[in-house]
Order: C-alpha cells, then sequence, then structure tokens
C-alpha cells in the first residue's frame, strides 16, 4: 500500500465517523510520516514550524485517527494500523464508505464542518460591509481593488473565528489570479528562538519569504553587521527579493500580534514596514510590494504607532453578522427560519460568524431542534463544549485573566478593567467593548462562565 491509497482509506475513515475530510495540514503530517520523515523534515520541506506540527495539528491528528482506526495510534504506528483496518474491512472500499456516510445526511453541503478558515469555493462564504459604509462595497471588493495598487498595505483587525483567515484567503486568490506573487507568513508558527532578538528575527523573515519564492537565502552578500539589522533586510528585500520577481509581490502577515510582546523587535520590524510603504511613493521598485497585515488586537505594547503599519493604508475590522445576512447564511443551509427564530438565535451568540455556522450546521443535520439548542448550548452538553472548553483551560492556566472575565459576566452593567487583560479578553472575542468598559460578547459566554469560572 502506497501512502496515496493509505490517505484514502483514512479520510474516509475519518469522513465516515466525524463527517469531515482530512486538513491538508494534516495530509501533510499523514504524508511526511508515511514516507518515513521527521517533524523537523517535514516543516523544513513544508514551510511549517515543527513544534506546530508536533505538539498541536499531530498531537490531535493520532488521537483522531486513535479514535476511527479503534487502536492506539502514533506517527510510528499508523501505517500499520492503516493495513490492519483495510485487512479488517476487506469489503468496504473508501468510496463505499463515502456513499454510507452520504445516506446519513440530506444535502452535499453538510460535508463542510465550520472549522478553520471557510474554503474558496464555499457557498457559505457571507461578504460583510464597512462600519458606516452607506454605499454598501463589499469589504472584499475593496481589498481587491486595493491590492492592485502600487506599494498598497491592507490592514485586517477582528477577535478570533471573527473571518480574518478567509478574507486574507481571498485576498491572496486574488492576487494569484493577477499572476502575483503571495507570500503568506503566520507569526503563531515561528518557533521561540526566532524572537531571541531583531537580526536573528529579520534573518529567519528573509529566509522564509526567500524559501516561499523558491530563491536562495544568500545572507552573505546582503549581511553587513554595520549597516545594522533593518538596512540589511531592506536591502535584500530590495536586492534580492524585489529585484528577482517579475511581477507584483504580496506579502501577507498573519497573527502578527505575537511580536507585540517582543518589543525590540516589534518596534523595529513594524517601522521597516512602514518605511517600506512610504518607499514605493517615491521609489518604482518599491511600488511592487502589496502588504497585508493581520491582527485580532489593538494592544501595541510600547509601539509607536506613528512608527508603523497600524495607521496608514486600507484599514478593515470585521464586525459580526447582521440579521439579515444570518437569515441568508440559514437560507443557504436549507433552513426556512422566520424573523423570530433568526432574532432566538442571536439573542444567544449574536452574529459571531463561527457561532452562528456551528449552530446551523447542527439545525441542518437535524441533530438537534433550535429550541433543544437554547437549551443545552451554555452547558458541556451543548454543540459548544469543545469550543467553551478550550477558553476554559487556558483561564485556568491564566488566573488573573480568569478573575478579570468573572468581572465582566457577573456585573449587570459594563466593567473597566486592566488595559493588557481587556484586550486579551477581546482578541479573544469574549468580550465587547463599550466606551472603555467591557460586557460579554454574548449571552452563551455569560451564562457558561459565570458558572464555571466559580471552581477556577
Amino acid at each position: 500500500m502506497n501512502w496515496e491509497e493509505g490517505l484514502e482509506i483514512l479520510d474516509a475513515v475519518v469522513f465516515n465517523q466525524i463527517n469531515r475530510h482530512l486538513k491538508d495540514v494534516e495530509i501533510i503530517i499523514i504524508k511526511g510520516s508515511w514516507q518515513g520523515q521527521s517533524y523537523d523534515e517535514i516543516a523544513s520541506n513544508e514551510g511549517y514550524a515543527a513544534k506546530y506540527l508536533r505538539q498541536d495539528v499531530g498531537f490531535k491528528l493520532w488521537k483522531l485517527l486513535s479514535e476511527v482506526l479503534g487502536e492506539e495510534v502514533s506517527k510510528n504506528n499508523f501505517r500499520a494500523a492503516t493495513e490492519r483496518y483495510k485487512f479488517k474491512n476487506i469489503n468496504i472500499l473508501p468510496a463505499q464508505v463515502h456513499q454510507e456516510s452520504a445516506t446519513t445526511i440530506k444535502n452535499e453541503f453538510l460535508s463542510e464542518y465550520p472549522e478553520g478558515s471557510v474554503p474558496l469555493n464555499s457557498t457559505f462564504y457571507i461578504q460583510r460591509f464597512s462600519t458606516g459604509d452607506t454605499t454598501r462595497v463589499p469589504i472584499e471588493e475593496l481589498c481587491y481593488e486595493t491590492i492592485l495598487q502600487p506599494g498598497s498595505l491592507i490592514r485586517i483587525k477582528a477577535s478570533k473565528q471573527m473571518g480574518k483567515t478567509s478574507l486574507l484567503d481571498r485576498i491572496i486568490a486574488h492576487s494569484n489570479q493577477r499572476g502575483y506573487y503571495t507570500v503568506r507568513l503566520n507569526l503563531s508558527q515561528a518557533e521561540a528562538t526566532v524572537f531571541s532578538n531583531l537580526d536573528n528575527f529579520l534573518r529567519w523573515f528573509c529566509a522564509y519569504v526567500s524559501y516561499k519564492l523558491k530563491l536562495p537565502a544568500s545572507f552573505n552578500e546582503y549581511w553587513d553587521e554595520y549597516r545594522g539589522s533593518i538596512i540589511n533586510c531592506t536591502i535584500y528585500f530590495e536586492d534580492h527579493i524585489l529585484n528577482q520577481t517579475h511581477n507584483n509581490l504580496v506579502l501577507a502577515l498573519d497573527e502578527v500580534d505575537n511580536l507585540f510582546q517582543y518589543p525590540e523587535i516589534s518596534q523595529g520590524f513594524f517601522a521597516m514596514l512602514r518605511s517600506w510603504h512610504e518607499e514605493a511613493k517615491t521609489i518604482e521598485i518599491w511600488e511592487k510590494l502589496r502588504l497585508v497585515v493581520v491582527h485580532s488586537t489593538e494592544n501595541y505594547g510600547s509601539l509607536d504607532i506613528n512608527q508603523s503599519p497600524f495607521n496608514v493604508g486600507l484599514g478593515v475590522e470585521l464586525t459580526e453578522f447582521a440579521p439579515e445576512q444570518i437569515e441568508n447564511l440559514a437560507q443557504r443551509h436549507k433552513l426556512d427560519y422566520n424573523h423570530t427564530q433568526i432574532q432566538q438565535l442571536m439573542s444567544l451568540v449574536g452574529g459571531h460568524p463561527f457561532l452562528i455556522r456551528l449552530a446551523l450546521y447542527h439545525l441542518a443535520l437535524e441533530d438537534i431542534t433550535l429550541e433543544n439548542l437554547l437549551q443545552t448550548a451554555p452547558t458541556n452538553a451543548g454543540i459548544y463544549e469543545e469550543h467553551l472548553r478550550r477558553f476554559l483551560n487556558y483561564f485556568k492556566l491564566n488566573l488573573h485573566l480568569a478573575e478579570a472575565f468573572i468581572q465582566v459576566v457577573t456585573a449587570t452593567e459594563p466593567v473597566c478593567i486592566e488595559t493588557m487583560q481587556a484586550y486579551q479578553l477581546y482578541s479573544m472575542g469574549l468580550v465587547k467593548r463599550v466606551g472603555d468598559n467591557l460586557i460579554p460578547r454574548c449571552q452563551l459566554y455569560q451564562k457558561y462562565f459565570r458558572e464555571q469560572l466559580e471552581d477556577v
């Protein structure tokens, strides 16, 4: 059995039991592991951090495969486990597994479980509009127009699971259609050693971009200790990257919040990005560079906002779905919901994109009624149990933040808490701002954490 055959079996079994296909990053780990590669080798070949693949994706993947294959599975034995499963189920071909799965669901769209970014071809992607925009031009269209402008910069801000990555995917896809080079760099995947100092970070940054563009990481020619790291990096980008690419380059930086905790690096790096954006006004070669910066908070630490990219370019803040958008999404799930039912759902989770989509998914699957969903949602018996427990576990490790959030969910009016904790809760998507004060994001969070945090 080769790795493609093994993958087909594993994907079919996973789909049959949890109604989703294997993710791209899971397939990367399966392929590399099947071929005997270590996590370090897989990470190097695919541009991921080894720690991220080993401790996050890999850990969850082997746990998942253990459940669906019915035996303890690890990176070392999953090939044999797949062979054993095939032998035990020799009459069940992957295509038949898919067919059997299809009989348990009513519509093809139900195979798209709302997890991670929304696929480019998904019927469930909902366009949004800028706050206060009277022209009703979708944010996506504004971004598409902006990325075509010389030296442009787009800032995307929203708390977690609000759709930042899905929007970024579409900007990158639009850029690819225009023949642009694109490099996407997720700073949450960088290992801790990368952030030891500014020079080390900028070398890693240049090496990563070079790798993605299939250019050699040539530091000897461009790195001079007497010039300083920022000048070295700028010269490297201008001469080694922009001069070597024959079209415009879109550099998308995701999860840049990770840099705010490193003041020395963030101040220098973001000032450099700002200068690159400004260079495009007078230097033709820098017109080729288009920047997209994605972040969750406005907690910039000690960063000088006027020496950063956070107050220039096109600013996009993703807001919650409006009632008409939720009604539209319900119709796409083949749910004929009236205004009252939409309002009932919104009274629980507001217009939070992920929470709404997860609810509609289960309601369309008909494994729960709206009445039952509303009753069980704020408990560990509801459809949001995994989502809520992830936050709860984080609070158990961060007691000061838990104490701050307890104040928010138990108060009867907006609460003022310490700035750093306020930004942290906002970036997690758990609160809304009312002036300088905070309120719970939705009733789901207020009801669940008001009870659960009593024991933390």
